[in-house]
């Protein structure tokens, strides 16, 4: 199954009763409203260095989010990757620390996250921060960020 095709499956198969938090879902938000982005998450070695290559297309609201072990120095390019992406990088307490908007395809200049205290990186469609007014400051929630740490925890 593409990654188009999964994630539009568990869209269609999400419940309006579901947990506030899941792992095929990270929410932002900030003084701009709240958005909330179906995702497949890339938490290992393999999975990040193939992140969005060779994807032609991706549902407005899908991504994929990167997961770090620790905080660190980030950089991204995209090499083989066919459509445009924001790359929003976010520290440990979920906090929008970056964003980089429209990267272009299939470039290879380094795209760093401007920060070494990077634990997550949600990309997302070219545009689409700006369109929603995600910023710097945002907050994410997700199941992988500490819950006791966490700016907006999922018990909220």
């Amino acid at each position: 199954m593409t990654f188009a095709a999964t994630l539009a499956t568990a869209a269609a198969l999400a419940q309006p009763a579901q947990a506030r938090c899941s792992e095929d879902r990270v929410e932002l938000r900030g003084d701009w409203g709240t958005a909330r982005f179906r995702v497949e998450v890339a938490d290992d070695v393999q999975e990040r260095a193939r992140g969005l290559m060779h994807v032609a297309e991706m549902p407005r609201l899908a991504g994929m989010l990167f997961v770090y072990d620790r905080p660190q120095h980030v950089s991204f390019w995209m090499e083989n990757t066919l459509i445009p992406l924001d790359m929003i990088f976010v520290g440990e307490t979920g906090e929008v620390l970056n964003i980089h908007e429209n990267a272009i395809p299939l470039d290879r200049t380094p795209i760093p996250g401007g920060s070494d205290d990077i634990v997550y990186v949600l990309e997302i469609n070219g545009g689409m921060a700006e369109t929603l007014g995600i910023d710097v400051g945002s907050e994410m929630r997700h199941t992988s960020v500490a819950q006791e740490t966490a700016l907006w925890p999922c018990s909220d």
